[in-house]
Order: C-alpha cells, then sequence, then structure tokens
C-alpha cells in the first residue's frame, strides 16, 4: 500500500485558509461601537451624509461607501484630515473610535 500526502497537504491548506478568513474577521463589539458612531455617537453623525446600505443611511452629501467601497487607510485619512466639506474628526473622536468607524465601514461595504 502507497501512502500519500496529499490528502494531508490539502486538508492543512484548507485548515490554514478558514483560520486565516476567521483571524480577519473583526469583533462583534468592535463593529458595534463602529456602527453606532457612524449612526449617532459622532457630530455629526456620518450617516447624515452618508449612504451606507447595511447602516440604513441614505445622506447624498458625501460619497456613497456602498459604491465606493473605501479601505481601511482611505477611511482613516478621510477622519483624521477632512475631505472636502466632510470635516476633520481628529480631535473629537480618538483612535479607538475612528478606528472601530473604519472598520465599521470597510466591513460592511465588503458585504
Amino acid at each position: 500500500m502507497k501512502f500519500s500526502f496529499k490528502p494531508l497537504m490539502w486538508g492543512g491548506l484548507a485548515l490554514m485558509f478558514s483560520a486565516a478568513s476567521m483571524a480577519n474577521e473583526p469583533d462583534a463589539a468592535k463593529l458595534a461601537k463602529g456602527e453606532a458612531i457612524f449612526l449617532t455617537d459622532s457630530v455629526p453623525a456620518c450617516s447624515v451624509c452618508h449612504t451606507l446600505k447595511k447602516a440604513r443611511a441614505s445622506g447624498s452629501i458625501g460619497p456613497n461607501l456602498d459604491e465606493i467601497k473605501p479601505t481601511y487607510d482611505r477611511v482613516m485619512a478621510a477622519l483624521r484630515e477632512g475631505v472636502g466639506v466632510m470635516p476633520s474628526f481628529q480631535g473629537k473622536l480618538n483612535d479607538a473610535a475612528m478606528d472601530a468607524v473604519a472598520t465599521y465601514v470597510v466591513h460592511a461595504t465588503q458585504q
């Protein structure tokens, strides 16, 4: 009888990829915090200006986040520096709050 390492190799690869996808999933508490800040806890609230289907937001002043699907870095830069008529949230939101919003927006637009 001949032994083959192929089943072990494929099983190991499947396990590795499933663990990697679970590691990329943000935790529920961070997503909930990001959603709350997006909807109501920031001044002005992100939802006033932006459309984001998952948040049931239909603002039309800023870009439609579902369409542009911004990266985490792009959202963080916009929050820190402001963009166009969007104000900077530096000094209004701490780093953890901005991280939660950016994580939420990226996660919501990837669904």
